[in-house]
């Protein structure tokens, strides 16, 4: 299979994930079914469930109001064995404004709670976070997966079939490295084939990415990588506000850091530019972090 095979095959798994089934319509709340990505670890992905509901819930409005903002809960962790029912409560249309709480389920129990707010376009006030200077350009950076040659079986499977293109501008954390002890840094980002002009297919595939490496930062300042022996690591929420359409089929810059880590907790955040320095989103994510004390 030629590389752009491949990558065309990647990016149709991910479509055929975020391609929701319609089990119920109402006038309140609205039922979807969909599947999962197979994940070596088994557990679901949680971008996956980040994408799934916020499509689901973008179904239940119009085509011109558009996320803005949603908060959610990692409440258990999801069997990627297994099918997810998507559930839409219709909490409010008003004249500029929806809101939706969108919970995803398996076993008849919750493992994912979220409230996201929808807008029409509207004019306003605006300025914007300038993009950090002097960060390579993705071309000069080799993919994750080349960048490892020390990374085996289904770890390394897990990024080279997965949908997206990650290049971290410093070393990738998969392995231990010697870099700096610091809580924040930059990777370029983009899915490895184009997907439709859809851009709330775009919007969901944003929050599908940025799920990935927004832990790190937190791991960074501690000199810890993700093959750390004893590293427990849980998403506990996520956050997310968009502010600018962007294209997922081309490179973003996702500069993330770090304000603090205390209590067994990491807070991180993230802002996502186009190449030419639009502001397009800001997430912030705390996680549950047990690293052991031999930590160096």
């Amino acid at each position: 299979m030629s590389a752009d095979d491949h990558a065309r095959q990647t990016v149709d798994r991910l479509l055929e994930v975020l391609d929701l089934d319609v089990t119920q319509a109402r006038t309140t709340e609205d039922i979807f079914t969909g599947s999962s990505h197979p994940m070596p670890s088994g557990r679901i992905y949680g971008g996956q469930v980040l994408a799934q509901t916020l499509l689901a819930a973008e179904r239940t409005l119009p085509e011109d109001r558009a996320v803005h903002s949603m908060h959610g809960y990692f409440l258990r962790p999801g069997d990627a064995s297994q099918g997810i029912t998507i559930a839409v409560d219709r909490i409010h249309d008003g004249r500029s404004f929806s809101t939706r709480r969108t919970q995803a389920y398996q076993n008849g129990v919750p493992i994912f709670s979220m409230i996201a707010s929808f807008q029409d376009a509207d004019p306003g006030v605006e300025h914007a976070e300038p993009m950090p200077e002097g960060v390579p350009d993705p071309e000069t950076l080799s993919p994750d997966e080349d960048r490892v040659p020390g990374l085996t079986g289904g770890a390394r499977r897990m990024l080279t079939d997965r949908a997206a293109d990650i290049r971290h501008v410093d070393s990738p954390l998969y392995l231990p490295n010697d870099d700096a002890r610091l809580p924040r840094q930059a990777v370029w980002m983009r899915l490895r084939a184009p997907l439709s002009d859809d851009q709330r297919l775009h919007r969901a595939a944003l929050a599908y990415l940025s799920d990935m490496t927004i832990q790190e930062s937190i791991l960074r300042a501690h000199g810890v990588s993700w093959a750390h022996e004893g590293l427990k690591v849980a998403s506990l929420d996520h956050a997310m506000w968009w502010h600018r359409p962007a294209r997922v089929d081309e490179w973003l810059l996702y500069a993330q850091e770090s304000p603090n880590a205390r209590g067994g907790r990491g807070l991180a955040t993230g802002r996502i530019y186009t190449r030419d320095g639009s502001l397009v989103a800001s997430v912030a994510q705390e996680i549950m972090i047990r690293v052991p004390s031999e930590t160096p």
